[in-house]
């Protein structure tokens, strides 16, 4: 089915403010710094799915956008910007990796590495008082964290997994109907 631009637009908008406000949502809940933006992300599969790479980065940034100048707690924002809200587009090229010890070395590399950078952005913009309340309960505690983090980080992927099989055999028929 062939859709115009403002179809597009339509949808990517009321996406976008959705996923906005599931941001700004996180920022009332203990948990809801790494959950938000999960959920977030999640948001960008009708799009990648229905529109293809170049809409789905364009809603991605465009949330990033209104994400670092909305939400609050910045580290929230931060976690949606440089971590998990560009992997679903990601998510698609890494998936073809094989064989798949290579393919979740690739994943949690760049999972790892983007939460490292993410932290470290957070300490030149806000100072070392980052850097004193991660390592305020000890190098083991960082660790622990870091794999606590890994194993979400494999939850996200494989919700997302689900996620858009979901989209395929239940919800693309009533988004259809809708549009």
């Amino acid at each position: 089915m062939r859709k115009t631009e403002s179809q597009k637009i339509a949808l990517c908008g009321v996406l976008g403010a959705l996923s906005v406000t599931l941001l700004l949502a996180g920022n009332l809940l203990q948990s809801g710094t790494y959950a938000a933006p999960m959920l977030a992300a999640f948001l960008l599969v009708p799009v990648l799915e229905e529109y293809g790479r170049k809409y789905a980065l364009l809603l991605y940034a465009a949330t990033s956008v209104l994400a670092v100048l909305l939400v609050p707690d910045k580290e929230l924002a931060l976690f949606y910007v440089l971590v998990l809200g560009y992997y679903p587009v990601l998510k698609r090229g890494l998936d073809i990796l094989r064989p798949a010890p290579l393919r979740w070395a690739a994943k949690l590399a760049v999972f790892n590495l983007a939460t490292v950078a993410m932290y470290g952005l957070l300490m030149l913009l806000i100072g070392p008082a980052v850097a004193q309340e991660l390592l305020s309960d000890g190098p083991l505690w960082l660790a622990a964290f870091l794999a606590m983090g890994n194993l979400a980080f494999a939850l996200c992927d494989a919700a997302l997994a689900n996620i858009t099989r979901l989209y395929h055999l239940k919800l693309r028929k009533k988004l259809h109907k809708i549009l």
